[in-house]
């Protein structure tokens, strides 16, 4: 029986691969024959570069840039030959940002503007970057700043390029910006598509999780909207500019990327078509499955480039309440690997055992088809 197992990271807990490993394990314990095809994905959140870099077989380098409060840190990308993925979160992720300092308008990611810069100056041509799972909510106005724009306040006073600054942002200076050369690519992997504002926008979604206190989304949405308006209106019109609080729209605006389907890009890159040819089953995950899920996000994604009559079943921290009825999507089944009711920092450290609990009883129950 061959089974390919393509899950997402599962938050704050276990990375793609690791989430296929602990389900591999599972059903080597149920299943006498199985053959398990391990190939972790990624929608351009948090951890999908590193579910594409094996199967590319990437080399990792690290450069020095400017770090989310101003110092140089060390920041990691892989590349092969003229092409580079990176993410954003390896800077300035929200897991890399203490509870007392998460305040996304003080996080400045010019860094990944630098690190732009530096690429391409090495001759790189193509460059994807995942944009979710940031601290931020600055508008891109960071990693402009790290192509060379500088932004001013109505006294002719430099700013620091971070959200808190777009509320009293008054010019920018484009004198010495970075221009970036035609023949480089930069696509944007996102997983959302949420516009840049609004109240679907990056702010209103995204702006609590990353600490933003909600009194502030109005006028932290304005300032950006005000911004896009005098310096690239079409921004606005951008479906997924809202990714990575602004930083995708962004992007866009500053480095003339394009946003690409995470998901879709994902499994282009690392080939899944090929892989899931002749699969007796697809299992595919996340943390979270809910109704979110199904606007791009990795599980269904997989689903959806399964070929018809391959089953597809999800293996799940947890299922939400907003789900359709199965099945949905292509997905014949899901199932949570919760075990009993704990605290949610003992249901994160245990997942990896719950996973391979899960998946060996799965496992059992494929064998009853046997019998």
């Amino acid at each position: 029986m061959k089974i390919v197992i393509a899950p997402d990271s599962f938050k704050e807990s276990l990375t793609s691969e690791e989430v296929a490993k602990a389900i591999k394990k599972g059903f080597q314990q149920s299943i006498a024959d199985v053959d398990c095809l391990l190939c972790p994905v990624g929608d351009g959140g948090e951890g999908t570069v590193d579910s594409i870099r094996h199967s590319l077989e990437l080399e990792e380098k690290w450069i020095q840039v400017t770090g989310p409060f101003g110092q140089k840190e060390a920041m990691r990308y892989f590349q092969k030959e003229q092409l580079v993925l990176l993410e954003v979160a390896d800077l300035v992720g929200l897991g890399k940002i203490p509870l007392e300092k998460r305040n996304p308008l003080q996080i400045q990611t010019r860094g990944i503007g630098e690190l732009i810069r530096h690429l391409i100056a090495q001759g790189i041509k193509e460059i994807y970057i995942g944009v979710g799972g940031t601290s931020s909510n600055d508008g891109d106005i960071g990693i402009a700043a790290g192509l060379g724009y500088q932004f001013y306040d109505r006294y002719g006073n430099v700013l620091l390029a971070c959200g808190q600054s777009l509320l009293k942002l008054a010019s920018v200076s484009i004198e010495n910006r970075y221009e970036i050369p035609e023949d480089v690519q930069i696509r944007i992997l996102a997983d959302v598509v949420s516009p840049l504002c609004g109240y679907q926008g990056a702010t209103y979604t995204f702006g609590k999780q990353k600490g933003l206190d909600p009194t502030m989304f109005e006028a932290v949405d304005q300032a950006i909207q005000d911004f896009y308006e005098k310096f690239s209106p079409v921004t606005l019109e951008i479906k997924g500019a809202g990714a990575g609080g602004g930083i995708a729209g962004g992007l866009c605006a500053f480095a003339q990327a394009n946003i690409v389907s995470g998901i879709d890009t994902c499994l282009n890159l690392i080939n899944f078509d090929k892989k899931v040819l002749h699969a007796d089953l697809v299992v595919v995950g996340e943390g979270r499955l809910d109704s979110q899920s199904l606007a791009g996000k990795a599980p269904i994604g997989v689903a959806k480039r399964t070929p018809v009559g391959v089953p597809v079943i999800a293996i799940c921290g947890s299922l939400a309440e907003d789900l359709p009825s199965l099945p949905f999507e292509n997905i014949q089944a899901a199932f949570s690997i919760l075990e009993k009711s704990e605290p949610l920092e003992d249901s994160l450290k245990n997942a990896s055992l719950y996973l391979e609990h899960t998946a060996a009883n799965i496992g059992h129950l494929l064998n009853m088809r046997k019998i």
